[in-house]
């Protein structure tokens, strides 16, 4: 099933200090940038990742968040929250329904296949100058999806992007999120989710959840 969906801001980010007087760099601080720009397999070409070791690589190229969800986080928090606060390279207007693993979205030469949610670190949590955000955006299960890139290209803000469910019943990104707080679940379930197309990190997680 096809669906609709708009790219409102392409974002980038420098490392620079979490904070004032922070030693520590990131490149979470993101901001909308126009024209166009290169995503390759990497994700967005000069957009910069402080943390290797967690964020990026070709299986987290690129991460997607909504306006719908800052839309309730903005009533959640009492505050703005505008395009690329939580770190995400684009913004889009709204997510379609049942969020899955291996779905695909297109937008202009960009092709994009989804891979894991989004697992919150210390990193957001000072970014928001809320030591407790990390519990509050795992309670919420608004995670965002990360995405990895099939076809490389130019991509713009202001795009109307096409989204293709996959034809598969893998398992929801809300779901693949709940189940990273609760990893102690069926040996079925658990198989389910090794035959996706998730990311590596993610399958390395369950892996080791398998092992143990």
């Amino acid at each position: 099933m096809s669906h609709v969906v708009h790219l409102l801001s392409v974002n980038m980010g420098v490392l620079e200090p979490l904070a004032p007087g922070s030693a520590k760099r990131t490149g979470i601080h993101k901001h909308p940038v126009g024209g166009p720009v290169l995503c390759d397999t990497m994700g967005l070409v000069g957009d910069r990742v402080g943390n290797t070791r967690h964020h990026g690589g070709a299986d987290q190229a690129v991460y997607l968040y909504s306006a719908e969800d800052y839309a309730w986080w903005r009533t959640e928090l009492g505050r703005d929250c505008n395009a690329g606060l939580f770190g995400e390279n684009l913004t889009i207007d709204r997510w379609w329904p049942n969020l899955r693993v291996g779905d695909r979205v297109t937008f202009g030469e960009v092709t994009l296949e989804l891979t894991a949610p989004r697992i919150p670190c210390a990193t957001l949590a000072g970014r928001m100058g809320d030591p407790q955000f990390v519990k509050r955006f795992m309670k919420a299960n608004r995670s965002g999806a990360y995405a990895r890139v099939i076809t490389a290209g130019a991509i713009s803000s202001g795009t109307a992007g096409d989204a293709i469910t996959s034809a598969r019943l893998w398992p929801t990104i809300s779901e693949l999120f709940w189940l990273w707080y609760h990893p102690h679940t069926s040996p079925a379930a658990i198989a389910s989710i090794l035959e996706a197309p998730i990311a590596a990190r993610t399958r390395q997680a369950f892996e080791g959840n398998t092992a143990g």
